[in-house]
């Protein structure tokens, strides 16, 4: 399964550094779903919940989930390789 490799953080706190097979973000034009190979893209982000979806383990079908509850921030999602600094 493709990854990418994103790191959610704010200043003095990591609060995600991994790989992820998704994360929706609530943009401040609406909320949109990163994926893996997503085209070059800075944007701001708005009050609301990131939620990650992790890669699958061994014999499960599905990756477990993470939310983290924000209030603004800003993405930039370069290569494979998508940073919110929050």
């Amino acid at each position: 399964m493709n990854t990418f490799h994103l790191t959610i953080a704010s200043v003095g706190e990591t609060r995600f550094d991994g790989a992820a097979v998704s994360a929706t973000l609530p943009g401040t034009a609406g909320e949109f779903t990163i994926l893996p190979h997503h085209e070059p893209i800075v944007t701001t982000l708005k009050p609301g919940t990131i939620t990650v979806r992790l890669p699958a383990q061994a014999g499960e079908s599905e990756g477990e989930q993470k939310t983290f509850e924000i209030e603004s921030g800003v993405l930039e999602c370069s290569g494979s390789r998508v940073v919110v600094l929050l």
